[in-house]
């Protein structure tokens, strides 16, 4: 049993056990990563036969309104961390009685709901596009007024890879909008013609060390990553002002470990931040190949309390999501991807069952271009499919 190092800036040395909040593939992923630096990896959802779980050293199933269960895990690690964010903030308050949290419960209470993490960004003057909260289908009226169609109506909670979001075009669809939410509060959001899709994925310590990875480059397919390359296409001024928007929204909040910055570009050269994910994130699963240090490695890196690694990338990269329709004719040709050109690399996450949509797993490929990786990763990916027989 494990109990709150006296000293918050006291390091968690290889050897301690480290608690995850979620079980998917992001946590898995951290457990390998946990794993190679000789560390112990607990982790705790409401499910079993997890990915995180199929690697971990202890997997704990229970719901995470079961704090009596939340409590126990917690006294069993040095230090609570996250694969995702939408852990009730009472689960986060019970395992903070016995361990330490990073990032804490804070940051996770303002960036899993779009509506406090919206006022946060404003309020603390970074870029966002207008936004108005929707309760009523007066407030839905009045925000097509103020600020225009077309816009985004969002639900405000439990919102990722597209859920919970309706485009609105014209009047017409307002209450259509307004039905979906179902009762639900809302966040209605300007639509930004933009430029590109970009992510920082950045790192803070507990005393304030600040790195960023190469800023990401993402094209999205039906509201889902699909394919991200870094470095990104865009200006080396443009590019520093990316990485610094992330540290400030870091220190802003104090984050001690990792968070996700996902930014549009506009047309007329603006960086607006779209949304944080207090965690790891599909866009930076190329660091794994292309990075000195990986992602991974890097949250746990920084929720230990250890200096952070560098981020420099060793060449080009280009990451390609597998999703379960790739399934629908059969297992996928894993050979004839690896084939395709020996600098591709397989990252598979150990779900059971594909569905449609569901992220199974992922390409990467390093090139001397990012051009080129680009090519490579689609080629590899359109690889798998398998034929129907004559």
């Amino acid at each position: 049993m494990n109990s709150i190092p006296d000293f918050k800036m006291s390091p968690i040395l290889p050897g301690a056990w480290i608690g995850i909040l979620g079980s998917g593939q992001l946590g898995r992923m951290l457990a390998i990563a946990a794993k190679q630096m000789g560390y112990r990896v607990a982790v705790f959802s409401p499910d079993s036969d997890t990915p995180a779980g199929q690697v971990a050293d202890a997997e704990t199933t229970a719901s995470y309104e079961d704090l009596d269960a939340v409590r126990r895990f917690a006294k069993s690690v040095s230090v609570v961390t996250f694969e995702f964010e939408n852990v009730p903030s009472a689960t986060t308050a019970a395992a903070a009685e016995h361990a330490l949290v990073r990032p804490d419960g804070r940051v996770l209470h303002i960036t899993q709901q779009r509506l406090r993490e919206k006022n946060f960004l404003k309020d603390q003057g970074f870029p966002v596009a207008p936004f108005r909260a929707i309760r009523s289908r007066d407030d839905l009226r009045v925000a097509a007024a103020e600020i225009g169609l077309p816009a985004v109506l969002k639900t405000a909670s439990f919102g990722y890879d597209g859920k919970g979001q309706k485009m609105l075009r014209a009047e017409a669809d307002l209450e259509e909008g307004w039905l979906g939410l179902r009762g639900a509060e809302g966040i209605y959001e300007g639509f930004i013609h933009f430029e590109k899709e970009l992510s920082v994925v950045g790192a803070r310590t507990v005393g304030g060390e600040f790195r960023a990875f190469p800023v990401f480059e993402n094209s999205h397919a039906h509201h889902i990553l699909d394919i991200t390359f870094a470095p990104a296409d865009i200006t080396p001024d443009l590019a520093a002002q990316a990485r610094e928007l992330a540290r400030g929204i870091l220190d802003a909040l104090d984050v001690v470990g990792l968070l996700t910055v996902e930014m549009f570009l506009t047309r007329d050269g603006r960086l607006l931040v779209n949304e944080l994910a207090p965690r790891t994130h599909n866009s930076g699963h190329l660091t794994l190949d292309a990075c000195v240090t990986s992602q991974f490695e890097q949250q746990l890196r920084a929720v230990c309390g250890l200096p952070l690694g560098s981020t420099e990338m060793k060449s080009p990269s280009a990451m390609a999501n597998l999703l379960g329709g790739l399934w629908s004719q059969g297992v996928p040709d894993w050979a004839a991807a690896l084939a395709s050109d020996p600098a591709v690399k397989l990252h598979l996450y150990g779900k059971s069952e594909a569905r449609d949509g569901r992220k199974m797993g992922h390409l990467t490929v390093t090139s001397a271009s990012v051009a080129e990786a680009v090519r490579k990763a689609s080629l590899a990916r359109s690889s798998l499919v398998v034929s129907s027989p004559g």
